[in-house]
């Protein structure tokens, strides 16, 4: 019985050393936004992983069903970046939904979409009015995309003739209570840099920081950790 159960923890760990190391080869596409294809084979290594863990005798056999999935989805996607109607067949292809005041009432039929669905997916992204759209677009992967009309979007500093200097992200330069040397050397600081800005903050304890960052004025902005007894929430 004890045997039993040491075998089931080993094979529970090398299907997931198995599964992460393929879905390293088959890439980060399999994580983002799926397409049908590769959302039934994710399911099924999946479902082949957790099966390795309790095949005390044939666990062989699930490994070599996991590689084959995980050779053939590769494959697909090789083929699938040569050839655009190979593609389209494996993942779809986008579907005009609305466009210019018209809803085309064949493509929702082939979406297999719903117009109350459709209506509550732009109300989400923030679209209440149909009048206030250009185009909706289903993509292969399943997601609505909004083109606003052009005096219904934000303005941009386009729009303005401004001139707006470039920016890039902040870095993180602490990440609970722990330095990120190298991302502070990105921002053309050192140590000494830091221990003076977060002095300046009033704080003493590097550990006490929860997050910190610096933007490209190198402006250092600090997070400190919030004591349990003082956290609370508005949506419980």
């Amino acid at each position: 019985m004890i045997t039993e159960v040491i075998q089931v923890i080993i094979l529970s760990f090398c299907s997931i050393l198995i599964l992460f190391f393929l879905t390293k080869l088959m890439g980060n596409r399999e994580m983002a936004q799926l397409s049908m294809f590769d959302y039934i084979n994710s399911i099924t290594i999946g479902s082949i992983a957790a099966e390795m863990a309790t095949a005390l005798e044939d666990y062989h056999k699930p490994i070599t069903a996991m590689i084959t999935y995980a050779v053939i989805i590769t494959i697909t996607a090789i083929i699938s970046s040569k050839s655009l109607k190979f593609r389209q067949f494996v993942s779809g292809k986008s579907l005009i939904l609305y466009e210019n005041g018209q809803l085309y009432k064949e493509n929702f039929k082939k979406a297999k979409l719903d117009l109350s669905e459709f209506l509550s997916q732009c109300r989400n992204s923030g679209y209440f009015n149909l009048s206030d759209l250009q185009s909706v677009v289903l993509e292969a992967n399943g997601r609505l995309s909004f083109l606003p009309l052009s005096n219904k979007r934000p303005v941009n500093p386009n729009d303005m003739n401004l001139s707006i200097p470039s920016e890039k992200p902040v870095a993180n330069v602490i990440l609970d209570g722990k330095i990120l040397e190298n991302n502070l050397k990105s921002t053309g600081n050192n140590m000494v840099w830091l221990e003076n800005e977060i002095k300046k903050q009033g704080i003493t304890k590097i550990n006490d920081i929860f997050l910190a960052t610096c933007d490209i004025d190198n402006n250092l902005s600090i997070y400190v950790k919030v004591p349990k007894k003082t956290a609370h929430s508005i949506f419980e």
